[in-house]
């Protein structure tokens, strides 16, 4: 991909444009790209709420990242 970085007067990045070509390519094979917002059920907030205030509740309970990957390997 032919990327071009849009740089302010410091360096910093600020922006990327992609050739026009590209830009339908990753329409075409991601639909919806173009959306601005997606819509997150409430359900889906609902579930996350409940397992924030489980954790806050009891921390001990979590695992971390690297033991979960490997508990999930093992089972492979």
């Amino acid at each position: 991909m032919n990327l071009q970085y849009i740089s302010d007067s410091k360096g910093k990045t600020t922006g990327v444009f992609i050739p026009i070509n590209e830009w339908n390519d990753l329409k075409n094979k991601y639909k919806n790209i173009e959306q601005e917002e997606i819509s997150i059920p409430k359900w889906h907030k609902d579930l996350v709420s409940k397992r924030l205030e489980s954790y806050k509740q009891n921390p001990d309970s979590a695992m971390d990242f690297d033991s979960a990957i490997d508990d999930i390997e093992k089972e492979l």
